[in-house]
């Protein structure tokens, strides 16, 4: 049975990540590269740079399909253990899951260390920087069981009160890192509108990559029809 989970979050993962290598090929890329040359103020060279422009195009939809096979086949696993534990039913699951997942990995991360431009200064060095990655990592989690236990609490007053009820965590979590010192300063000959872009195509990209793993491997799922169970079928029959 989990081989099932696993075959279908790979399957989405490829899916969302092609979508997901196409988009950095196309607009990333691009946008990085047109960043560095302000910060440098470096405006020639084109032509010298058609054929690197083209691999690293290449590298990116490739990069971006692995990334997604990986996400999705740590999305079905989880999807299958956590299942019973999720709010909601049918697809609606998939999407909490997602959401769980985005905000763990991507956004208490980016709380305090937001995605970096060419050119920023870190207050960090790289290893403490994982590390405290790996720590908010760990945090985000704690917050997403929380708001999921939250919703969960107090459903049966209605969906308003549940919802506010899951929100408050992560409420809690944007004000105490708000608190916390920058670690990251933006280059100087970046414009402020330009940084808030690319850091708004970083957060929106990666937004769109859990949404589609989601949305694929929930229609997927769907398709299985009757050979999907859930995970509380399964324990309720094992102890049958």
């Amino acid at each position: 049975m989990i081989a099932r989970y696993l075959e279908r979050g790979v399957a989405a993962g490829t899916i969302a990540g092609l979508a997901y290598g196409a988009f950095m090929g196309l607009v990333g890329n691009p946008l990085v590269a047109y960043m560095e040359a302000a910060a440098h103020h470096d405006h020639g060279h084109e032509h010298a740079s058609a054929v690197a422009e083209t691999t690293t195009t290449i590298v990116s939809i490739g990069s971006g399909v692995l990334w997604g096979i990986l996400l999705g086949g740590l999305f079905g696993l989880a999807y299958y253990f956590l299942e019973p534990s999720l709010p909601g039913a049918g697809t609606a699951r998939a999407y909490v899951l997602a959401g769980a997942g985005f905000l763990s990995v991507s956004v208490a991360p980016w709380l305090l260390l937001p995605p970096a431009t060419p050119g920023a200064q870190q207050a960090l060095d790289t290893g403490t920087r994982l590390l405290v990655y790996a720590a908010l990592m760990a945090v985000g989690a704690l917050v997403s069981a929380a708001a999921v236990l939250a919703y969960r609490s107090v459903a049966a007053r209605g969906r308003l009160v549940a919802a506010v009820a899951a929100v408050a965590p992560i409420v809690i979590l944007g004000v105490a890192a708000s608190l916390a010192a920058p670690t990251a300063t933006a280059n100087d000959a970046l414009a402020r509108e330009l940084v808030a872009a690319f850091r708004g195509v970083v957060v929106l990209s990666q937004a769109a990559l859990w949404l589609l793993v989601a949305g694929c491997f929930g229609w997927l799922h769907r398709r299985g029809g009757s050979d999907s169970t859930t995970a509380r079928d399964r324990t309720s029959a094992s102890n049958a």
